[in-house]
């Protein structure tokens, strides 16, 4: 953003040519005229990344975290442990695929820990109070937002 920024001002502010900014910050002039139309940095985003040495592997590597998934989190193998794993059975690629690989099959699946935290709803007399206190606060720009907090459990410090 901030060569976005230095390209517009000097266009914009200073009123010099694009062929004098492309020179001075060693950028070619069509992408000064492109920084000059744009809003945003662009960013480059690969559409879709090839994995030609994992394609063979992605099956062993599916089954174990499939194994992995019902085990505690600790006992887990990391994208790491699963790359040297896949190492030992042949595989030649890059780190970064296994790992890009593990990213994307854990952001398919559903997240089973969301949802299954278990609050109490009764606690032993004198252990925990229980406030329904609603709050309403203006924010910046005028929206209007309503804080509700419920189950306050009480605890002393010493």
């Amino acid at each position: 953003m901030e060569t976005i920024g230095k390209v517009r001002r000097r266009k914009l502010v200073k009123q010099e040519s694009i062929s004098g900014i492309a020179r001075d910050l060693k950028l070619s002039r069509n992408t000064v005229r492109k920084y000059l139309k744009a809003e945003t940095e662009p960013a480059y985003r690969r559409s879709v990344q090839p994995c030609p040495r994992l394609g063979d592997f992605e099956s062993t590597l599916t089954t174990w975290l499939e194994q992995e998934s019902a085990l505690p989190k600790r006992q887990r193998r990391s994208a790491q442990r699963l790359y040297e794993g896949l190492q030992r059975e042949g595989y030649l690629g890059a780190y970064d695929s296994v790992q890009r690989f593990v990213k994307r099959w854990k952001g398919s699946r559903p997240n089973a820990a969301v949802g299954t935290a278990f609050v109490p709803l009764l606690f032993a007399p004198g252990d925990a109070c229980q406030f329904d206190w609603s709050h309403e606060l203006v924010v910046l720009g005028g929206v209007t937002q309503t804080l509700k907090l419920a189950h306050f459990r009480l605890a002393h410090s010493r």
